[in-house]
């Protein structure tokens, strides 16, 4: 973990205490996650108790304490999706990178979440890559989402 980067983040917000979602969405930013390490630091040199830093990280679904992959996939399971038989390319995400939802391949490459609406109800079956909407996804074209990727 690079400790000036977090330096510079807390030195950004000038470790204000109103600016705590702020820092973490940061470390977050750079890290992809928040590493354990980097919140004791935060909470010692905010002085804030750790059990707060650690409150805020959990309760919000946008944070993450595991590690995750450079490209985060989202299955849509949402009404529509599921409907359409988003069950299914759920599944063939998790054949095709050997891991389950909520998990990370051993490379860091990507990482599986299933979430419940990313409001393109009318692309469905919808999957997110990073930033990028995949309508009209069939268990068939999974392989090929994932070589994109993969480069």
């Amino acid at each position: 973990m690079n400790h000036e980067k977090i330096s510079e983040i807390l030195s950004k917000y000038q470790a204000d205490e109103s600016s705590l979602i702020a820092i973490l969405q940061d470390i977050q930013e750079e890290y992809s996650y928040l590493p354990r390490e980097a919140l004791i630091r935060i909470s010692k040199e905010m002085n804030i108790p750790l059990s707060r830093v650690l409150s805020l990280a959990t309760f919000f679904k946008a944070f993450s304490l595991k590690p995750k992959g450079k490209h985060p996939i989202h299955v849509c399971l949402g009404t529509a999706c599921h409907v359409r038989g988003a069950q299914l390319v759920l599944e063939k995400f998790e054949r095709e990178l050997g891991i389950k939802s909520g998990d990370t391949t051993e490379d860091y490459l990507f990482s599986l979440d299933a979430v419940r609406c990313l409001g393109c109800c009318g692309l469905a079956p919808v999957v997110q890559v990073g930033e990028e909407v995949h309508g009209k996804i069939t268990p068939a074209k999974v392989g090929g989402v994932i070589k994109k990727y993969k480069k």
